[in-house]
């Protein structure tokens, strides 16, 4: 662990090797994550492949984490590269609405395996009532079928490799 992380604590550190360690021994399906260079353990990339029987299917999605110095006591920080047509992910710099994420809902007993896990869900079950992008949250309240459809095209056109 070099340069870059030198400013994190020791036990931030150890914690967030130790996650990274879990999730290479038990790598949940369809996720993956892990450090984007090896002198920086605070910074990762991740991905997830679209859940199956959701309008994201098949579709490879590309997120940046970045673990914050007080690392587990506040929530990393998690965005989308790659654009996805949802509700709760923003359409400008990918952010993304989802309660754990929040400082206030936060809790230092969740791991990135379980955010991740939970970002998997959110593709698959949508919040239109709190929305970031209000756009399709307003379509999947007025026509769930055509907010499938936008969401696959931009699958194709975003997330296809």
């Amino acid at each position: 662990m070099a340069s870059a992380s030198s400013s994190y604590s020791a036990s931030t550190l150890k914690r967030i090797q130790r996650e990274l360690e879990k999730i290479r021994e038990d790598t949940p399906p369809n996720v993956s994550a892990g450090p984007i260079n090896d002198t920086d353990i605070t910074k990762w990339a991740a991905t997830i492949i679209g859940p199956t029987e959701s309008p994201f299917e098949g579709g490879i999605f590309r997120m940046e984490i970045v673990f914050p110095k007080d690392y587990p006591f506040k929530p990393p920080h998690i965005k989308f590269l790659t654009k996805v047509y949802h509700p709760n992910i923003s359409p400008h710099g990918g952010d993304i609405c989802l309660d754990i994420l929040k400082p206030s809902a936060w809790s230092a007993a969740l791991t990135i395996t379980k955010v991740l896990l939970s970002i998997c869900s959110l593709l698959t079950d949508p919040n239109p009532k709190d929305p970031l992008w209000a756009e399709p949250a307003r379509l999947i309240q007025s026509d769930r079928e055509k907010y499938n459809e936008v969401a696959r095209q931009w699958v194709l056109q975003y997330a296809a490799e």
